[in-house]
């Protein structure tokens, strides 16, 4: 098995730095998992003193499409009245590297774009008036902060041939590599000749099904990752220690089950002879003889595949859970929606400013640009030199802003929930504070219990007072279901005249038994509890009821059907699992 130890984690980064500055694109890109800091400015320090070539990008967080694609270049085809091109950032990285910053929050456009680039090496492009197709082979260096919860996309991680974690290391770790810039490019030359032994191949075949990795693409880029190991010790034909440093590179981090070693006595068993029949019966075939063997995967890279399994990942898997990839857009801490003069800019469209949006003055003269010419001829003799723009080619740029989110916390304490669930419901709430919390957003606490609702907390970012007014949250007395709906209802309002996006959790059985006016009566409560639900749902807010009765409610599905919301029954559930629906609820949401 291969060490662990912080110094050799480092020497396997610069192996896999050094595979990657000999063929970037061969090898797709390297996914960087590392906060910022000075390990990770070492290492990209290094990598551009190891790039053999002089050609290397870096894409912004929020790069424009016509900043990544190219465009019409202005000043040239006003001046002569033709179009002329301006290549983007992905055709100027052709034969170089990009380094993409922040990889985990990359736009999905952007990094279509990318994976686009990489499986084919060019870029085909239809935009503006021209169509052309331009090549732009490169590499990525994705660098991702390592953040819990947030990776790079699966679609752009798959392209990346190569992993290293640089979270858990020191400067003191980063020690000095002896790699030089000619072995680099001595491999370069003659990696793409070295041979990869058959046996070789089908212990990489065998090793990545163990490993539950069903994409080919992933065995592509190893075995080419193989050969370019091989060639950086100078030889002309891999070896298994290349594979199993190539499978620590490459595989590991991708397996999706926990491989099992082959048993002890298996190779005793191999070397058995068999019956003296079965040998004749191969050498009379010659069918047989030139059937190669099915080599099984090799023992020392199944053992340091695993030890090389993110710690995180390796424990999903032994207890059984496929890896998922997660979202990188974080929590959801509001709607999107569009905006005409703030926001983040998502593009163009063609619009009249006069209305109220901003002219995106570039996008205007791209969108006139075609038509000077024509223009030109057809405009008086006075004004032949003049740029002639039209209304339909104004542009104005589209805003997308999120609004923010405000959770309304609306929970039982009457007697009927008081008596089972009430201590569940509270640290349910409480972890769902600390979400709210970690996502920005605003929270406000409803309490109703005896003849009223009362609003315990306005909305509010401050955990510490949450916490206090759910602690001191008294327990017994009636259900005034109706009046806390429509409390919730008043203030879901405000939130949305505040520019806000409301969302309400309740956490009750749904069982009411205390009219508006505070008298006792389970018909006329239910009765009104129902309209109350209906002037909510008029709202169009999101809504969730989580029943918290030890057996699930009739009443609680039919308040969440009333509102408009989801029902979500936790007859066994605890605290934690409460926070865990009540996240994926308003995911989907």
């Amino acid at each position: 098995m291969m060490p662990s130890s912080a110094s050799s984690q480092w020497a396997l980064a610069e192996a896999a730095l050094a595979a990657f500055s000999v063929a970037p694109h061969a090898l797709g890109g390297i996914w960087v998992r590392s906060p910022p800091g000075p390990v990770r400015t070492l290492f990209l320090e290094l990598a551009e003193d190891w790039q053999l070539s002089t050609i290397a990008k870096r894409i912004p967080l929020h790069a424009q499409e016509s900043r990544l694609l190219g465009g019409i270049e202005l000043t040239q085809t006003l001046a002569t009245g033709k179009l002329h091109w301006e290549s983007g950032l992905l055709a100027q990285s052709h034969g170089g590297v990009v380094t993409l910053t922040m990889a985990e929050r990359v736009q999905r456009q952007t990094i279509a774009h990318l994976c686009s680039a990489l499986d084919a090496g060019s870029l085909t492009l239809a935009r503006e008036g021209l169509s052309q197709t331009v090549p732009a082979a490169f590499g990525i260096i994705a660098l991702d902060e390592g953040l819990e919860g947030e990776q790079p996309q699966t679609a752009l991680t798959e392209r990346l041939g190569l992993r290293v974690d640089l979270g858990n290391l020191s400067i003191h770790d980063a020690l000095s590599s002896d790699m030089d810039s000619a072995n680099l490019r001595n491999a370069q030359a003659r990696w793409a000749a070295v041979t990869l032994d058959d046996a070789l191949v089908e212990a990489l075949a065998a090793t990545t099904l163990a490993l539950g990795i069903d994409s080919p693409r992933a065995m592509v880029l190893t075995a080419r990752l193989i050969k370019i190991l091989a060639a950086l010790e100078g030889r002309s034909e891999a070896i298994d220690a290349d594979l199993e440093r190539a499978v620590v590179m490459a595989l590991a981090h991708r397996s999706t089950r926990l491989p099992e070693l082959p048993p002890e006595n298996a190779d005793e068993e191999a070397r058995e002879p068999e019956p003296q029949d079965e040998q004749t019966e191969e050498t009379e075939s010659p069918d047989n003889q030139e059937q190669p063997e099915i080599t099984p995967p090799l023992d020392a890279v199944i053992e340091a595949a695993i030890a090389h399994i993110p710690p995180g990942l390796l424990a999903s898997l032994r207890q059984g859970h496929q890896p998922r990839g997660k979202s990188s857009s974080g929590g959801k801490s509001g709607t999107q929606q569009r905006h005409k003069q703030r926001g983040r800019p998502v593009g163009t469209e063609a619009g009249d400013p006069r209305r109220g949006s901003r002219l995106n003055l570039m996008a205007t003269l791209r969108a006139a640009a075609p038509w000077q010419t024509l223009r030109r001829q057809q405009a008086a003799a006075d004004r032949q030199g003049q740029l002639q723009i039209k209304p339909s080619d104004f542009r104005t740029t589209r805003f997308r802003h999120r609004r923010e989110s405000t959770t309304l916390f609306v929970v039982d304490a009457s007697g009927s929930a008081a008596m089972h669930r009430m201590a569940e419901a509270k640290g349910a709430v409480e972890l769902l504070l600390a979400d709210c919390y970690s996502r920005r957003d605003s929270v406000a606490l409803i309490a109703f219990r005896g003849d009223k609702a009362e609003l315990l907390l306005p909305p509010t970012r401050s955990l510490v007072r949450a916490k206090k007014a759910l602690a001191a949250l008294p327990g017994g007395g009636g259900t005034p279901l109706a009046h806390a709906v429509e409390l919730t209802t008043l203030l879901s309002e405000q939130i949305l005249r505040d520019g806000a996006t409301p969302t309400a959790v309740f956490l009750t059985d749904g069982v009411a038994n205390i009219a508006r006016d505070g008298t006792p009566g389970r018909q006329r409560a239910k009765e009104e509890a129902m309209t109350a639900a209906k002037h909510f749902r008029a709202l169009n807010s999101r809504a969730l009821v989580i029943d918290a009765s030890p057996r699930a409610q009739q009443k609680a599905r039919e308040l969440a059907d009333a509102l408009g919301g989801q029902y979500l029954a936790m007859p066994q559930a605890d605290a934690a699992g409460m926070r865990n629906i009540g996240r994926s609820a308003e995911a989907v949401n």
